[in-house]
């Protein structure tokens, strides 16, 4: 006999979903972003193209209400619900730093940023470390477009990523034995490849702040947590980044964070994952289904250190 189904976390009412409260416009998509009398008023991401490269076709897009209101975003609760707490982000103005060995360090704003690079549409997998998975259509532009304009060194092996510090809206960040800000890194060659993605949007919108606005990282071979949110800076270096889950549990939470399913995390499997909104659990994939773009990355790609 077929056991009730529980009821999960994030199984919503109907009416606590949120009614959409942004404008959008074809013209200010393809013009980047803007603030207009004291709104934002961003392009929609509807209007930009879905690269058909990018795809998942065994699996359905897991419902925005879902996607926006069930993740994790350290800064502000070690819960899932974090996204009425995410509300009080600012996020314009913004600006990105990129430093380190480049031919010339640059702070741009966003805005001036998005002037400069392609945007279009991703359909990525999603895979947490705690075994729970999404897909969710990005919007954004190949982080490789960044990499070109900050004209890094020939001695820059790393990129390194860090969020934002502010603990007057980020409750967590008031404490002070973590390592803030959250910081995170790639090799150049990760950085490169053409499937790491800078998202600005997702679900034909801009980013909602619980989801990491107004600019997150994508790499959907790793597991979730490599995929920093609300970036600040970029810096280039010769040195690996010491990673914020790396300094606070470095024996649970590595460098490379590779999706395996036969690399178990120390405390549960990694065989299995829950995809939210579905009843089943199914078989995870190694590099989460991407072997084919990444494996190449890296010089044994059975040996687990590339997955812890």
């Amino acid at each position: 006999m077929a056991r009730p189904l529980r009821r999960r976390p994030w199984d919503l009412p109907e009416r606590s979903v949120t009614p959409a409260s942004l404008v959008f416009d074809r013209r200010s998509a393809l013009g980047g972003l803007a603030l207009l009398g004291g709104s934002l008023v961003v392009g929609s991401a509807a209007a930009l193209p879905r690269n058909p490269r990018y795809s998942v076709d065994d699996r359905p897009i897991t419902e925005e209400r879902l996607a926006a209101r069930y993740n994790n975003f350290f800064e502000f609760g070690s819960h899932k619900q974090i996204w009425k707490a995410a509300e009080a982000l600012t996020t314009r103005p913004w600006t990105i730093r990129i430093e380190g060995l480049v031919e010339k360090e640059l702070t741009l704003d966003l805005d001036a940023l998005l002037a400069k690079v392609s945007l279009e549409e991703r359909v990525y997998r999603l895979r947490c470390v705690e075994a729970w998975s999404m897909v969710i259509p990005w919007t954004g532009f190949p982080m490789a477009e960044l990499v070109a304009l900050a004209r890094p060194l020939g001695s820059a092996k790393y990129v390194e990523m860090k969020s934002f510090f502010d603990p007057k809206v980020a409750p967590n960040q008031r404490a002070f034995w973590f390592p803030w800000p959250y910081t995170e890194g790639l090799t150049i060659e990760e950085a490169t490849n053409e499937l790491a993605f800078l998202a600005t949007g997702a679900y034909g919108k801009p980013l909602p702040r619980s989801m990491g606005a107004p600019l997150r990282l994508a790499v959907p071979w790793k597991y979730g947590f490599k995929s920093i949110k609300s970036i600040v800076s970029f810096r280039f270096t010769e040195q690996r980044p010491r990673t914020f889950w790396e300094e606070v549990a470095g024996d649970e939470y590595g460098f490379w964070a590779n999706v395996h399913p036969n690399v178990p995390h120390p405390r549960w499997s990694q065989e299995m994952e829950q995809p939210l909104g579905e009843s089943e659990k199914i078989p995870t994939r190694i590099f989460n289904g991407y072997g084919e773009w990444v494996a190449h990355l890296y010089p044994d790609p059975s040996d687990p250190v590339y997955f812890r």
